[in-house]
Parts: structure tokens; C-alpha cells; sequence
């Protein structure tokens, strides 16, 4: 299990993530995951930095094992906050991200995706929030990054799933590609960002940051704001267990005459 930092060349920094079985972050790695990034824009040899991962999927969001066998509220603050941190890096990380992203990016990793600058994809990547599954909240402003405004309220409610085809039609994925090119595609436009003067790079980054619409960071912990509460409810302890139980979310049956 690793996080490792690489550069291949031309100015162009890998960050690499590998947590088998489905890159699922503790919360350490999160905080980690950040300081290479940062690290990776800060190097002046650096013009632009790829994101990528190993093995099945790009990002399965937060370890849910790890939360639920810690006692207290511990595990939870820092996985919260440690998401902020590696979300937040991307945004601030001083040169372009470019996403390549493989197989599903669910929960915390469309935190990663929609505050990068290009994503490039593979022809059989997903992306979506299960957090009402598991009695939380949270991507949602980055989720609406990648998709229209009522698509996204569609996909956060049912957490269903969007293909890497719908998110090219709405123009938020630069490229979809079969998984074996996945590489050599983020390495492709990662060339033509880094062959431009990193100076005018790096201003271009910080303008375009300071013109953003959205304050992805204060919108963020808003959003967190509603998981704390749910966890202090009860609420979202149940729903992590069902699904630690039987990798289903929990059942949520309504009996006759309910709801009328």
C-alpha cells in the first residue's frame, strides 16, 4: 500500500496511488495523498502533475472498516478531514492536475476529480456518490463540477453511477480511451501543458482559481457539517454496518401504508 511520486520527464510529476483491493483511503493516506501533491507542485521542475492509481478502480473513497473499528469519533474528524486536505491539494497544487482515471471513482474520489483541472478516463470508468448509502453526505460540490445541476441532484439521491461517456457528453471528461491507453492519453495532454512556459502556467492555475464561481472549500465543509450531524444521530453508524456486513447498503424497507 502506497502513495508514491514520480517524475517520468518533460516536466511532467506522476502521483501514483495504490491501496489494493479497491483503493479505499485510510485516513492517513488521505492527509498524505495531499503533501505529495503539493509537494509535486511546488517543484519548480514540475509544470504539470498526473494523478493516477492502481489496480481495479481510481478511488473508493474512505476506508469504512477503519472507521468502524475505531471507538469515538476519531476516525471519522480525521477522515473528514483528511478528504479536505487531499481535495483541497488538488485545487491549490501550484500547476495542472490531470486525472487519469481507471474502473469506478465513487465517494471520495470524485472529491479528487472534480477539483482537478483535466480528466482524462477510461472507456469503462463510473463515477458517483454512494454517501446516502452509508448515511453520510459530503462530493457533493464537487459532483456538480462534473455534471448539470439536476443530473447531479439525481445521481446523489439514488447514488447511482455516471459513465465516463455521459461526463464526456456534458464536457467534463477531456477524453474517454480503452483502459490500455488510459496512461499514455493523461501523458498526452500532460505534454502539451507542460510545453508551455511554467510561468505562464502557474499564473494561469492561481487566475483561474481566483475566478472560480464556486468556493469549493467552504462549500465542502458545509456539506461535512451534515455528516457530523448524522453520525452524532446514530444515523450513519447503522448504515456503515450494514454495508461492513454484507457490502450492501443497509435496507431501508417501507411497510404498507407508510408514507401515504
Amino acid at each position: 500500500m502506497s502513495i508514491t511520486t514520480k517524475a517520468i520527464g518533460g516536466g511532467i510529476t506522476t502521483v501514483t496511488v495504490d491501496f489494493p483491493p479497491v483503493n479505499a483511503l485510510p485516513s492517513a493516506a488521505w492527509f498524505e495523498l495531499g503533501d505529495q501533491i503539493l509537494a509535486a507542485g511546488k517543484d519548480p521542475a514540475t509544470h504539470v502533475v498526473i494523478l493516477r492509481a492502481e489496480g481495479r478502480g481510481f478511488n473508493a473513497g474512505v476506508d469504512i472498516k477503519e472507521m468502524q473499528a475505531t471507538e469515538g469519533f476519531d476516525a471519522l474528524v480525521a477522515a473528514n478531514q483528511g478528504c479536505a486536505a487531499a481535495f483541497s491539494a488538488v485545487y491549490d497544487c501550484e500547476v495542472p492536475v490531470v486525472v487519469a482515471v481507471n474502473g469506478f471513482c465513487v465517494g471520495g474520489g470524485i472529491g479528487l476529480v472534480g477539483n482537478a483541472d483535466v480528466i482524462v478516463a477510461s472507456d469503462d470508468a463510473v463515477f458517483g456518490l454512494p454517501e446516502v448509502d452509508r448515511g453520510a453526505l459530503g462530493a457533493a460540490t464537487h459532483l456538480a463540477r462534473l455534471v448539470p445541476q439536476h443530473m447531479m441532484r439525481t445521481l446523489y439521491y439514488t447514488a447511482q453511477n455516471a459513465t465516463a461517456e455521459q461526463l464526456h457528453h456534458f464536457g467534463s471528461v477531456h477524453r474517454v480511451v480503452p483502459r490500455a491507453e488510459l496512461d499514455a492519453a493523461a501523458v498526452e495532454v500532460a505534454e502539451k501543458i507542460a510545453a508551455k512556459d511554467p510561468k505562464v502556467i502557474r499564473a494561469a492555475k492561481a487566475a483561474i482559481n481566483g475566478i472560480d464561481v464556486q468556493d469549493v472549500k467552504t462549500s465542502y465543509l458545509l456539506e461535512q457539517r451534515y455528516t457530523y450531524e448524522l453520525n452524532l444521530a446514530g444515523v450513519a453508524d447503522e448504515h456503515r454496518d450494514a454495508f461492513v456486513a454484507t457490502g450492501k447498503p443497509k435496507s431501508n424497507t417501507v411497510s404498507e401504508g407508510e408514507g401515504k
